[in-house]
């Protein structure tokens, strides 16, 4: 087995969104090529109700899948579809934009104010740019969950992990989607297929993302400082971006760390990409905006 090095570590930064609502933006809306399939990961956890309750009102999507993932509160949502609902603490909602869907996700906090949870958006590949949209909405009890005798726990929202299938399915990159949490000072292996880009985002505890296959000798001066890297520390809003390999490797901190892990297989095709609509040229691009102009977005199933 060979341990995916960490190729980068960020914070999620600052951002609003919608009409007011105060979030972090872990990556999005720039070079996002080695997180290929991936666009955007947002996390909207938030405990002042007025920086999220004007919420996210009606606005329209083509060419990308949304993924969003409560942990505490709900989400309202409606669509120009007919769709209603709402999303709540554990449970998850997959949308398919394809050829074009205008919805709304208006937040409220659970009785404590919290509203908490994140949102992924996913490329669709060229040939599936203009597919019907549809939604996979997914309760909290439906999603698998794994422990392990160590007491690591893991929900898999999305693909194949240690014997377990998610729900969401019929997805074309083929994520892998997991929220796993690893019990104080424990060292944990966790499987990712080689061809994958993969990245984890931090949002409890601290832990080390370990860069080499075995523990790290004290480096001496034959060794050389360089020939040594040391474990890549994250803790809560922190990005981890890994390199290839077959497997991610952390050690949990005191308070142990839970973190999402995020795999799928590239595209590798071209993006072009304005706010909520993302296509391959910009010719694609230019004629989403003429679509919503002409009021000919909406595109009837066949």
């Amino acid at each position: 087995m060979s341990i995916r090095p960490v190729k980068k570590l960020v914070k999620a930064k600052p951002a609003v969104e919608g009409a007011g609502v105060h979030l972090r933006r872990a990556f999005g809306f720039g070079n996002t090529t080695e997180f290929d399939p991936f666009l955007l990961l947002d996390d909207f956890r938030n405990d002042v109700p007025e920086d999220y309750l004007a919420g996210f009102p009606w606005h329209p999507h083509r060419g990308i899948e949304t993924i969003t993932y409560v942990l505490a509160g709900t989400v309202a949502h409606g669509d120009s579809m007919g769709n209603h609902g709402e999303i709540a603490s554990g449970d998850v909602q997959w949308m398919t934009a394809g050829s074009g869907i205008i919805h709304q996700e208006m937040p409220k906090g659970d009785h404590a104010g919290r509203m908490h949870g994140f949102q992924l958006w996913a490329n669709l590949p060229a040939s599936l740019k203009m597919t019907a949209p549809r939604y996979q909405e997914v309760k909290a009890g439906d999603i698998p969950e794994i422990k392990d005798d160590d007491g690591t726990h893991v929900r898999v929202v999305c693909g194949n992990f240690w014997g377990k299938t998610g729900p969401v399915d019929g997805i074309a990159a083929e994520p892998t989607y997991l929220d796993v949490s690893v019990a104080p000072g424990r060292r944990k292996a966790l499987p990712v297929g080689t061809t994958r880009h993969a990245f984890a985002y931090v949002f409890a505890g601290s832990g080390k993302f370990c860069n080499a296959s075995e523990p790290l000798a004290v480096p001496t001066e034959s060794v050389g400082w360089l020939d040594t890297t040391p474990p890549v520390a994250a803790d809560n809003r922190s990005l981890v971006l890994f390199d290839r390999g077959d497997e991610v490797v952390v050690q949990a901190g005191e308070e142990g760390i839970r973190f999402l892990l995020v795999s799928g297989k590239p595209l590798e095709e071209p993006v072009a990409w304005y706010g909520p609509i993302v296509m391959n040229t910009q010719e694609q691009l230019q004629q989403a905006f003429k679509d919503l102009e002409r009021g000919t977005f909406l595109k009837k199933e066949k």
